[in-house]
This record gives C-alpha cells, sequence and structure tokens, in this order.
C-alpha cells in the first residue's frame, strides 16, 4: 500500500499555536518535507520530535520531487511543512501536491494556523467572499496587479514583506479609491503584533514598521 502525504499547518509564529493532531502526526511518519530544515528543527525541538527530515523547497529539483513519489510508492508515510503557516497556500508545495495527486498518491490535510485567514478573522469586513492574491509582483506587473486589486468588488487579501510595505501603500494609492478602507496585519500571532487600520491616505500618515511580515486586507466595496 502507498503511503500518505500529510499537509501539516505549522505556526505562523507563536509555537503555541501547534495542534495536537499536528504535533502527533509529525512524530509518527517517517520522514517531514521541510522548506529550510534549520527553521523547521526550531519547531520540532519545541515539542521533543526526533522524526527525520528532508528539504524541499522551490528550488527543489525533480529528482527531489521523484525521490518523494519513491518513498511515498514504498509505503512510506511523509508530512510537509514551510516554514510558518499551512503548506500549499502561496506556496511551491502546491505543485508537489498537484504531482502526487496525479499519481494517485493519498494527500491529507491537517489543518491549523494561516496567515491569512487570522488577518481575516481580524479585519471586521465581509468574508463570505474574498479574493486571495498571493504576494505582488518585485517588479514587472506591479501596476497591473494593483490594478486589479483594486478593481474586486468584494474583500482582497495578499502578503507584502517589510521592505515593500510602503511600496506596496504608494502603489495602492495611485489605484485605490480614496474611502475604502484596509487593515493591515504585521507579525500575526508573534509577539510585536500590530494591526493598522485606515484609508490609504490614513495609514500612509502614520509610522508603520517596516520590519517583518505583513497581510494586507482591502474592504469589500
Amino acid at each position: 500500500m502507498p503511503g500518505i502525504l500529510h499537509i501539516v499547518a505549522t505556526p505562523i509564529g507563536n509555537l503555541s499555536d501547534m495542534t495536537f493532531r499536528a504535533v502527533d502526526t509529525l512524530k509518527k511518519v517517517d520522514g517531514i518535507l521541510c522548506e529550510d530544515t534549520r527553521v523547521t528543527k526550531n519547531l520540532l525541538d519545541h515539542y521533543s520530535i526526533t522524526t527525520p527530515t528532508l528539504s524541499y523547497h522551490q528550488h527543489s529539483d525533480a529528482r527531489r520531487t521523484k525521490e518523494i513519489e519513491s518513498m511515498l510508492s514504498e509505503g512510506k508515510n511523509l508530512a510537509l511543512v514551510t516554514d510558518a503557516g499551512t503548506p500549499g497556500i502561496s506556496d511551491p508545495g502546491n505543485k508537489l501536491v498537484g504531482y502526487l495527486v496525479k499519481k494517485g498518491i493519498t494527500v491529507s490535510p491537517i489543518p491549523g494556523a494561516a496567515a491569512v485567514s487570522a488577518a481575516l478573522s481580524i479585519s471586521g469586513f465581509p468574508t463570505d467572499r474574498f479574493t486571495f492574491l498571493g504576494f505582488p509582483p518585485h517588479k514587472n506587473k506591479r501596476q497591473k496587479y494593483f490594478k486589479s486589486a483594486a478593481a474586486i468588488e468584494h474583500t482582497v487579501v495578499f502578503y507584502e514583506s517589510g521592505h515593500r510595505i510602503y511600496k506596496c501603500l504608494n502603489d495602492l494609492a495611485a489605484v485605490l479609491p480614496e474611502k475604502r478602507e484596509l487593515a493591515i496585519g504585521r507579525e500575526l500571532t508573534k509577539k510585536f503584533e500590530t494591526v493598522y487600520r485606515g484609508t490609504i491616505r490614513e495609514l500612509l500618515a502614520i509610522n508603520i514598521i517596516d520590519k517583518g511580515e505583513f497581510v494586507v486586507v482591502i474592504n469589500a466595496l
């Protein structure tokens, strides 16, 4: 019998957000596929998990994918984790999952933390319908990206890094209606968690700490 690939969500900052089922799964599988084995080691050490790890990230080649497929085909059970949050959500793990599903491998979710749902839950904006846009492009097509985001009439959510947050806000200011509100979560669940709220001009007028990871939520029209 082929093994199972478990998609295991890990904390986005606060280690206490790990679920009992996730810990139990990581202890029982034959191997853990990690975005960065050094980052995952901190989590595993915290929960006294000694399962062997294997790197799998955006630069992993076809040989690593075949190796993973072979392990599963031989009956080994594996878990896939990222540095933080749910694998496959704006993450290269979705390519692995797509490949293995086509090969008939069973993929099972172990749900938990995700920055996108955490930010939406505290935004106060309508969440019965929303569009998640991942990360904005670094260089090319940024204008097109933000014009498309501004044109969506329901709630929009996307990720941004600290060193580009002000560039992001300025890009939005050029296309977003002045009265449309935003909620920006910085370092959610971590020690210095901060949530900024207001219109684009109000946000540009305050001192946003440009360090850490950000989730930007734009209210529906």
